[in-house]
């Protein structure tokens, strides 16, 4: 166990839909925070998406193409053992900006 709280707030599933799932077939912007910091040298890691840090986190964020290329950045997440804190698809005017905790 990675000290890493474990808890779920739900599925998925928004009143519209699915979450995250765009019928545009437009790019998704996402926000993924992590526990910890990364410097910017894990951007190539990521696939070219932005890597900030903000406090004692770390923000992952950039557009996505769609689920699949969101669950393959969570995969890297996990596979480098950090504490995911939460991951928000942003909506296009929020696109380039990161949100306070």
């Amino acid at each position: 166990m990675n000290g890493c709280s474990q808890s779920r707030q739900g599925a998925g599933w928004l009143a519209g839909g699915w979450a995250g799932v765009s019928g545009s077939g437009s790019l998704a912007h996402y926000e993924i925070r992590i526990e910890g910091i990364l410097d910017e040298r894990w951007t190539s890691w990521f696939e070219g998406l932005q890597v900030t840090s903000e406090g004692k986190q770390t923000i992952i964020s950039g557009p996505l193409t769609d689920q699949p290329a969101l669950h393959g950045v969570l995969v890297k997440v996990r596979d480098l053992g950090l504490c995911l804190i939460s991951v928000r698809r942003l909506d296009p005017d929020e696109t380039g900006k990161t949100t306070p905790q």
